[in-house]
């Protein structure tokens, strides 16, 4: 048997390394277009900050490819024919399959704003993009960040950390919609405006001009333009489906697939950012672009294709991450309207941690927000079990104040509600 996986991050090395737990033998080949070991995403405003060095963006070693008995090819695929069972390799080759898994990620996006296809502007999505954006992170330099989401954020926190000084542009009306409530939204909005940086939303970019110094002269509707040195655009990413358009594998944002990582094409499998599969509150098909995601979905895939048969439990939303000196939380149905009662906790209900809301449906916790204290993370880490495997809670909102203290303060406390 020939087994191909496309890509190499987090959900295709999950699935390689599943694979080969339960067949040490079957030849496998793993393709990658960005070529190079494999690195983590997640790492690149880290890098940006100064916070690591380079050599600490990878996540293997080159010997790690040997080990497990893997061709690597550098290469992007640009087309899968099921019915042959053949991939056209973007070098003019062709490969055969007896399984595929597929494993392309998704890719930054520019919105047709005239002038952001030049030099000068970048996204914060690839190795690259941090190589080529690291000369520019310089004390001084001005720059636009374009979006205000999980990527654009850390980068506007990465240039204002390096003492860039950082404008931060959103179309929307508030900031960070999918990671954050309406409050938290305004009060890391105010956190970043504390720090300095200025944040302007309900804006919107016209278009983007070249002075003759190199610099950009950005005009926004209603306002006077001003100059950066550089652009960062964070406006959103798309899955990575093309090469499977003219296939019998179902696409909708990404690819469809069902609780063992199938696609609707026989013997192809999906993980990661371009899977659209099952979610812990009974979606069948979601994108949840996330690192667990991607190696949970992996381990099931690498599984399933050595003939083990591992079904998906669903992938739950979550986001953690420190910037602007908070933490920013959620995990799961956090947004207002969700759920039928909320509990808040901030100021003097909850000491110094900041601000956490809890929502419930019925006896179950289904969403958490929050906004401050490192120590949240152990929180988010307690509660996301109690979440995914929807645990029955007795525990009354007025209560949740007291609890949530002494679990946070009891790192080695197991969580009983």
């Amino acid at each position: 048997m020939h087994v191909v996986i496309i890509g190499n991050s987090d959900a295709g090395l999950s699935a390689l390394e599943a694979f080969r737990k339960h067949d040490k033998t079957s030849k496998v080949t793993l393709i990658s277009k960005e070529g190079g070991i494999a690195y983590s995403r997640v790492l690149l405003p880290y890098y940006l900050r100064g916070k690591i060095d380079y050599d600490n963006f990878f996540i293997r070693k080159q010997s790690y490819y040997n080990q497990m008995n893997v061709k690597y090819i550098e290469a992007g695929v640009d087309q899968v024919d099921d019915q042959a069972k053949r991939l056209r390799l973007s070098t003019g080759e062709t490969l055969n399959y007896d399984k595929l898994l597929i494993c392309t990620g998704s890719r930054a996006m520019k919105p047709p704003i005239p002038g952001l296809d030049q030099e000068g502007v970048y996204h914060m999505w690839t190795l690259k993009d941090a190589e080529a954006l690291a000369s520019y992170f310089k004390e001084g330099n001005r720059v636009m960040v374009l979006g205000s989401g999980f990527v654009s954020l850390q980068a506007a926190w990465a240039a204002l950390y390096k003492g860039l000084d950082v404008h931060i542009i959103e179309l929307a009306s508030r900031i960070m919609p999918t990671v954050l409530d309406q409050k938290g939204a305004q009060l890391l909005t105010d956190q970043i405006q504390k720090l300095g940086a200025k944040l302007s939303v309900e804006t919107m970019t016209e278009r983007v001009e070249k002075t003759p110094e190199g610099t950009f002269r950005v005009h926004t509707k209603g306002n006077e333009p001003f100059e950066v040195d550089f652009i960062i655009v964070g406006t959103g990413v798309r899955a990575n489906i093309g090469l499977v358009q003219e296939t019998a594998v179902e696409t909708d944002r990404g690819i469809l697939v069902n609780p063992y990582m199938e696609t609707t094409a026989k013997d192809i499998y999906a993980a990661g950012d371009v899977a659209q599969g099952p979610t812990t509150f009974g979606d069948k098909h979601m994108i949840h672009a996330l690192w667990p995601t991607a190696i949970e979905m992996g381990k099931v895939a690498g599984a399933n294709m050595a003939g083990q048969t591992q079904a998906y439990e669903g992938s739950l939303n979550m986001n953690t991450t420190q910037m602007f000196d908070v933490t920013v939380s959620s995990m799961g149905l956090f947004n207002d309207g969700m759920g039928d009662r909320v509990a808040v906790l901030d100021g003097e209900d909850f000491g110094s941690y900041g601000y956490v809301k809890i929502v419930y449906d019925g006896d179950h916790i289904v969403g958490i927000t929050s906004i401050g204290s490192s120590d949240l993370v152990k929180l988010m880490g307690k509660l996301r079990p109690v979440i995914r495997k929807k645990q029955k809670v007795n525990l009354e909102p007025e209560r949740l104040g007291a609890f949530l203290h002494l679990q946070i303060a009891n790192e080695a406390s197991v969580m009983k509600i």
